[in-house]
């Protein structure tokens, strides 16, 4: 019988490589602009991300650790075995992706990985679900926010005298109510956390940074449309290390703590810990194995994130990481565990409309949604057998 140091240890090393891949796979995530802009090469690149991303957790708050910890299993089914066997499923979903070279989201193969041994374990009750109020106030808030959306971008239309009002109608409600669901979050009115603000910004992230990086990406264009395009380039190349180091800060105060919501967790449930307070030797390793994740790289996801999206400039891939930055450091300051995967892809796809919808490579687009939709159900049923198989075997 393996005693529970034991298990313990094991399941440290777990979350551990479970961090490295996740570095492995979104190194994509930050340097792939960076590279394709040609401003730093590859290894000035990824030496630049492992930096910050292991600055960042460091010096922001935990509350991802939180979420991942105590806001999605119930603490009394959220066993050694039941975080092992999830987090070793979610590592498995990452590596295949990465060798594959599809860009998904390793933070939602993590809670489906969790999701899946939980209900295996302990049923559906296992899983902490969304209340009806909080479900009712989501569906109110988004309502309320595309209406205004709509009656603004129409009036907007009208008084320019646009043909096709159709058209603005159903983009005005669509931002209305992307931007109702943080707008309430900021302002306190609408408290979502656990799984319902994890599927919430599965949809609104993306949307978020495409968003973000369109309005910037056009606001630049306008501001140096009569400038000398080498100069812009020229001053888009040292703007775009600043972007990078940036967007990874963002991606290692979210993405790190993912290992860190775990390894807490374990060392609750073993009792070396007597409530939830992640210890400082927890982040330095966690941030420590992602970085060295990033360090190794995956160039198969560079190549898709970089090259086949859309071609970018260096003022766009600016544009992209500051936008996917900031919608990283505000979904951690709320404690949203997002896809850092969906936040630079609606990046990178926002500044490449900002030249036309042909600019962007809309099937590329459509197999990296497609993976984005099937990673939580998708390894969530692989955790339910694997842990089923588990169970009979011990």
């Amino acid at each position: 019988m393996i005693c529970m140091e034991s298990i313990l240890i094991i399941g440290i090393i777990t979350a551990l490589l479970y961090n490295f891949l996740n570095g492995l796979h979104d190194a994509a995530n930050s340097i792939s602009t960076i590279i394709a802009t040609r401003v730093l090469t590859p290894l000035q690149a990824v030496s630049l991300a492992a930096f910050f991303n292991l600055v960042g957790p460091l010096f922001l708050t935990t509350a991802i650790a939180k979420t991942i910890g105590k806001g999605i299993v119930a603490p009394e089914w959220l066993t050694l075995e039941v975080m092992i066997l999830g987090v070793l499923v979610a590592s498995f979903w990452i590596f295949t992706t990465a060798y594959i070279g599809i860009p998904i989201s390793s933070t939602h193969a993590m809670i489906g990985g969790l999701i899946g041994t939980a209900v295996a374990y302990g049923g559906i009750e296992a899983v902490i679900l969304p209340t009806l109020p909080m479900i009712v106030g989501v569906i109110v808030t988004g309502l309320a926010g595309a209406l205004i959306g709509t009656i603004s971008l129409t009036a907007i239309a009208r008084l320019k005298n646009e043909p096709d009002l159709v058209h603005f109608m159903k983009i005005g409600g669509l931002f209305g109510f992307i931007f109702a669901i943080p707008l309430s979050i900021v302002f306190q009115i609408l408290p979502i956390s656990g799984i319902l603000g994890i599927v919430l910004f599965i949809v609104i992230s993306p949307c978020l940074g495409f968003a973000g990086a369109f309005i910037m990406a056009s606001l630049v264009t306008r501001f140096f449309r009569n400038s000398d395009q080498h100069l812009m380039n020229k001053i888009f190349n040292k703007l775009q290390i600043l972007s990078a180091a940036f967007y990874s800060i963002g991606h290692g105060s979210n993405d790190a703590q993912h290992a860190m919501g775990i390894i807490t967790a374990m060392l609750v449930t073993a009792g070396v810990l007597s409530d939830f307070n992640v210890p400082l030797w927890v982040i330095l390793i966690s941030s420590g194995a992602i970085s060295l994740g990033t360090l190794t790289g995956g160039w198969k996801i560079v190549r898709t994130m970089a090259k086949r999206i859309t071609h970018l400039r260096p003022y766009q891939g600016f544009c992209a990481e500051a936008g996917g930055g900031l919608v990283l450091l505000f979904v951690t300051i709320f404690g949203v565990p997002v896809s850092s995967t969906h936040a630079i892809s609606g990046c990178i796809m926002g500044v490449g409309a900002t030249q036309g919808s042909s600019a962007v490579q809309w099937s590329i687009v459509r197999q990296i949604v497609t993976a984005w939709i099937v990673t939580i159900p998708l390894t969530a049923s692989c955790a339910f057998i694997v842990f089923q198989v588990f169970l009979r075997i011990f």
